[in-house]
């Protein structure tokens, strides 16, 4: 369990931080950039539970714990040895996300149009937690792309679960996507 006696260190004071490992690092390296978007992520997911009603907001208390899993996850760096009980997200954390996918998507009625990130407030801020989910996971993607750099691939595929659940949650809390703002291609080109 995490016990925090003192929330100032003074280790980050010259632009390095250290990962769950030990290793410092700088704080503009790819896996802490990384780590930095998943915790807005978070912070954005706890905006979106403002307006949620409950059955959401159950939802998107559980993505915010599996999302300190996902951080505790990339802070750990896979060696080639690992044999370590490093917290790793695991594939039932995505098979769960893809469930509540399915169970949603059931009910609301099939799309015809791109949906604007717009509607009600819930569904604005799930629209919007949506947003800064994917540039989380382009943030991962960049940090695969690092040589020398081991990344659990589950967290990518969390994190693309992740914002298409946040996208059907948003359509859902538009009244089931009854009140879905829709993009008209043009709309405004001729005044």
């Amino acid at each position: 369990m995490v016990k925090l006696d003192k929330i100032y260190t003074r280790g980050g004071d010259h632009g390095e931080t250290s990962l769950g490992d030990g290793a410092r690092v700088a704080k503009s390296a790819a896996r802490v950039v990384a780590l930095g978007e998943v915790d807005e992520a978070n912070a954005a997911i706890g905006l979106a539970r403002l307006d949620s009603e409950t059955h959401a907001d159950a939802i998107l208390m559980r993505i915010q714990n599996d999302l300190f899993d996902l951080g505790a996850d990339l802070c750990m760096p896979i060696k080639d040895n690992e044999g370590s009980p490093a917290l790793r997200i695991v594939q039932s954390q995505v098979d769960w996300l893809e469930q509540r996918i399915d169970d949603i998507t059931t009910a609301l009625p099939p799309l015809a149009s791109f949906v604007l990130p717009a509607g009600s407030p819930a569904a604005t801020r799930l629209h919007f937690a949506r947003t800064v989910v994917r540039r989380a996971e382009r943030a991962v993607v960049h940090l695969l792309e690092t040589p020398d750099e081991a990344v659990n691939r589950l967290v990518l595929i969390y994190l693309n679960r992740l914002s298409d659940l946040l996208f059907v949650l948003a359509r859902a809390a538009n009244g089931m996507g009854e009140a879905d703002v829709l993009w008209v291609p043009a709309a405004s080109r001729n005044g």
